[in-house]
């Protein structure tokens, strides 16, 4: 079975299984536990893996050990290996194999809710103190076992509780096979399942997958390795995963995110992915008010972001000595914080990196506060690379318009002129692109295809080609705009100014329609005439 395949049978059975198990709990409830339980069984795999690799010289296994006459002494020298390589412990009695079968043992369902809530906060409280403390720190705290969503009484809620062990129990997750991401796939794979039933609070969690690789191929271009990238508002960390994708290898991840559940599943899903404990920094809390004090003298090389469309922020004047504000004169609007989220990001951009972020079309052409932010951006500092609009309706809970900004701090590098056309420098123009049409409606939702994603960043490569050898302006999609013509326009960037997108109608041939015309006559005149006959027959009057 190829890799493919194996992926495809794993999201699908996971998602089958979370399926049949909820009964009639909200997908949305239901995905904390299924997902909260797979992260259990991956630690718990690659925690037992780990430990048979270390007692494997001594002819001892992780299943035995608890057994041994010196198992204390070999459980303490595993843990303190553990916490520096996983960044936490699990003894083997606490393994999910373990509870699964106790759960399960003589065909029965054995209650199990106690030790497994014991087993969860063992597994933060085996951090505390080591560096991995915060990474693991409350985790499962979402994956509430006294719920009464999980049924009515303490056997409804075990019963369940054992059904989903046991069936998880069942599949392969292929831990082992370390050159693989088919698990870390899978989990993302579900998490994006999950956001499509959930309607509007999707968006506070996911970003399409074909949004988040337009994000990732745009910040990665011209790059084989980064050294950091960064998310502001990271949700479940999608966009930071598939920016790791693009590349051959990625130094450190950085994000915040202010919804608990959400943060929770974001470092899951970091880890589910394969990414170090050490490599990683999501920090929980409000991006605008509190951000976070290991990230703000930062710089990064990437920054990706989808945040909140047009949310409410503070705005307070006491902002205007913020250093990532104070430079622009003016705040964004108390019921809009697009700009402010911009601001942000591009004082966490590095000299030599790039940001792209989702926002809502009205960031284009709104006046006022974001019109004098616009124009700063683009006159004063010369920061906006690329506009691109994208299909209404491919974000989950919303059907606005939206588009992609795309900013870099140095944007020095002109192309050389090319053998048939003088292009405009790229630090003289921007790139505009109208990919609204550019799209495939599956039931309610319209959806990007590979061959929409492909001609978008293929026309944005084109642009910033140092020996461009194919001009970035497209008929009907795409306008390299010089910053004279931006200026022209008041610094408005809606990207019907720029690229012209009318399809004339084909021309009418009035001949033609005449001929129709004179035939559908003769036609109702020998209509009339036959019914006037069959009237005459029925000794009736005609109806005309």
């Amino acid at each position: 079975m190829s890799e493919e395949q194996k992926q495809q049978q794993l999201k699908q059975t996971l998602w089958n299984i979370a399926n049949d198990l909820r009964g009639n709990m909200d997908a949305d409830d239901f995905r904390d536990y299924i997902l909260g339980f797979i992260f259990y069984k991956y630690l718990s795999r690659k925690m037992k893996n780990y430990a048979n690799v270390i007692l494997k010289p001594d002819g001892l296994s992780y299943d035995t050990v608890e057994s041994h006459e010196e198992a204390e002494a070999l459980l303490e020298a595993i843990r303190f290996e553990a916490l520096d390589k996983l960044g936490y412990f699990l003894k083997p009695s606490e393994l999910f194999s373990e509870l699964a079968k106790r759960g399960n043992s003589g065909n029965k369902n054995n209650f199990i809710l106690g030790d497994l809530a014991n087993v969860l906060t063992s597994i933060e409280q085996s951090t505390m103190g080591s560096e991995s403390e915060d990474d693991f720190g409350n985790l499962f705290e979402d994956l509430d076992l006294t719920s009464s969503k999980l049924g009515k009484t303490e056997d409804a809620k075990n019963e369940l509780i054992v059904k989903v062990l046991t069936h998880l129990e069942t599949i392969d997750f292929d831990v082992e096979n370390t050159e693989s991401d088919i698990l870390g796939d899978a989990y993302e794979y579900l998490i994006g399942q999950f956001a499509s039933g959930a309607g509007k609070k999707a968006g506070e969690f996911y970003t399409p997958q074909q949004v988040s690789k337009i994000l990732a191929k745009l910040v990665t271009t011209d790059k084989t390795k980064l050294k950091s990238v960064y998310d502001p508002t990271c949700g479940s960390g999608s966009l930071l995963l598939r920016v790791a994708k693009e590349v051959e290898d990625v130094g450190e991840f950085f994000g915040q995110e202010s919804n608990p559940t959400t943060y929770n599943l974001c470092r899951m899903n970091m880890i589910m992915h394969n990414v170090h404990y050490k490599q990683f920094d999501i920090y929980n809390e409000d991006t605008l008010v509190n951000p976070s004090p290991n990230h703000i003298d930062k710089r990064f090389e990437a920054i990706v972001a989808n945040p909140p469309f047009s949310a409410n922020w503070s705005a307070s004047p006491l902002f205007m000595s913020d250093d990532r504000f104070s430079a622009y004169g003016k705040l964004a609007p108390k019921s809009k914080a697009d700009f402010a989220f911009v601001q942000h990001m591009v004082h966490q951009l590095d000299h030599n990196g790039t940001m792209a972020c989702v926002l809502p079309h009205g960031v284009l052409f709104r006046g006022a506060a974001e019109g004098h932010i616009r124009k700063f951006l683009i006159e004063d500092k010369n920061y906006l690379d690329a506009v691109i609009g994208l299909p209404a309706n491919i974000f989950y809970g919303t059907s606005i318009p939206t588009c992609i900004l795309v900013l870099k701090k140095n944007r020095s590098t002109d192309v050389t002129l090319s053998a048939v056309e003088v292009l405009p420098k790229r630090h003289e123009s921007i790139l505009f692109i109208d990919a609204s049409q550019h799209f495939e409606k599956v039931k309610t939702q319209n959806v990007l295809l590979d061959e929409h994603l492909d001609t978008i960043i293929e026309t944005y490569r084109d642009y910033c080609h140092t020996e461009r050898r194919r001009s970035a302006t497209k008929d009907k999609y795409s306008y390299v705009a010089t910053i004279a013509e931006v200026r022209d326009n008041d610094y408005n960037l809606n990207i019907p100014r720029y690229v012209d997108t009318f399809e004339e109608e084909a021309p009418i041939d009035l001949t033609n329609v005449a001929k129709d015309l004179k035939t559908l006559e003769t036609d109702i005149a020998k209509t009339d005439a036959t019914i006037a006959d069959f009237c005459k027959q029925l000794n009736i009057e005609t109806p005309f």
